[in-house]
């Protein structure tokens, strides 16, 4: 993530739903992208044992979660997602259908969390059977797709065993430059 710039909305919501924003779009995404482009069909598929998820599983539902938590609830769309069948696939999708799929979504994020106001962060909405505010969903998606894309990262670490060099720009005491 890039050194902080001056928010273009200096309130307590614009930097919250700024920060938000690059948290999904310009780290997690990128890199969860490049995890999956540097694996086979294979291996986006392989999976533990049966009662773990793979890759592919994964992409799948951070797709539905993000789509019902921020793109649909923010743009009043009706709740279309069948979340049991996001962990119930096991064609072999291919990785660039998943994120193609995925990245059309989060393209769609990027629409959401620009026009957002603090009106809508303190609004009520009725997501997967929880009453939420506005602030809450946002806050959902985004620690939601943290906690997977680190499961994204860590099987992929696992797989290819070497370090995917996220944190290039620290030095050695883990400070930038």
């Amino acid at each position: 993530m890039s050194p902080m710039m001056a928010p273009a909305d200096p309130t307590a919501s614009g930097l919250f739903l700024e920060f938000s924003r690059r948290k999904l779009l310009e780290r997690y995404w990128p890199r969860l992208r490049g995890c999956v482009e540097s694996l086979t069909e294979q291996q986006v598929w392989w999976r533990p044992n049966e009662t773990s998820n793979s890759i592919g599983n994964l992409i799948l539902h951070l797709d539905g979660n993000v789509r019902q938590w921020l793109v649909a609830s923010f743009n009043g769309w009706e709740d279309t997602r069948d979340r049991p069948a996001e962990f119930a696939e096991r064609q072999l999708i291919p990785a660039t259908t998943l994120l193609d799929r995925l990245g059309a979504t989060m393209q769609e994020a990027t629409g959401v969390l620009a026009r957002v106001t603090e009106a809508d962060l303190l609004k009520t909405f009725y997501i997967q059977g929880y009453t939420v505010s506005g602030l809450e969903a946002v806050y959902e998606v985004v620690e939601h797709f943290g906690m997977h894309y680190g499961q994204i990262v860590y099987v992929t670490k696992l797989i290819r065993g070497e370090d995917l060099g996220f944190y290039r720009e620290l030095d050695k005491t883990g400070r930038l430059d």
